[in-house]
């Protein structure tokens, strides 16, 4: 889903997973040079984020974490403090990789519907493949998000993306496509609610309609519907 200089998160932690037998198993992590603090704190990092999308806060340790970095317990805490310390950093991380390949999309320079339909797609798209967002959420939301209320990041992070999305309702107020009182903020939450839920509750799903909503054209129909949905509902 997100990238991180081009590398998924397995590649940032300097190790991959590979099968033995009926689990997964570690090649050794590149040694991490100490005297390159800026190289040390990234692997750090990188690691964390596997370690918590794949155990969550509660289960994610530091033994762990400085396994797969390369560097130590006593590395760990002096760059990120505590275990909550490395957590919340992983947050913002992650919301701050999302919110760069947002801006990225250049939507100023689209039609208001154009726009529009882009981001729902881009949306939609961020969630296929890697699940490390949708699994950092979750463990988020579990803990009510108390450690993400310590961020003073975050919201501003935010507050670009809303603003995205009021020029993009301006201008199709302005161009008469799209209709007036519409709140950014809510209309973020349908968009990300829509994608996230789809892929959140995939497996369970499946089951339960009896279909493989993993296959293309699962996702093919679902991205299209989405897209349409939310476009529809602001049409003047």
């Amino acid at each position: 889903m997100w990238e991180w200089e081009g590398k998924d998160v397995n590649e940032m932690a300097g190790s991959k997973l590979r099968p033995v037998g009926d689990g997964m198993a570690e090649t050794p992590p590149r040694e991490v040079r100490a005297r390159d603090p800026e190289r040390t704190r990234a692997s750090i990092l990188a690691a964390a984020t596997v370690e918590f999308s794949a155990r969550g806060f509660a289960g994610a340790g530091i033994d762990a974490i400085a396994s797969r970095s390369g560097a130590n317990r006593r590395m760990i805490y002096h760059y990120f403090g505590s275990k909550r310390g490395l957590w919340l950093a992983v947050l913002e991380a992650a919301y701050e990789r999302a919110r760069m390949s947002e801006v990225a999309l250049h939507l100023d320079e689209l039609a208001p519907v154009e726009a529009m339909r882009a981001l729902v797609t881009f949306t939609f798209d961020s969630f296929i493949g890697d699940r490390t967002f949708i699994n950092l959420l979750n463990s988020e939301n579990l803990h009510q998000a108390r450690h993400l209320k310590e961020s003073a990041r975050v919201k501003g992070l935010h507050s670009p993306l809303i603003g995205l999305l009021q020029d993009i309702l301006n201008r199709g107020i302005a161009a008469g496509v799209f209709r007036t009182g519409v709140d950014p903020a809510q209309l973020w939450i349908s968009i990300a609610g829509l994608s996230y839920f789809y892929f959140s509750n995939q497996f369970t799903l499946s089951v339960i309609l009896d279909r493989n909503l993993q296959s293309k054209a699962e996702l093919d129909e679902r991205r299209t519907h989405v897209a349409d949905l939310i476009v529809h509902s602001l049409l003047a």
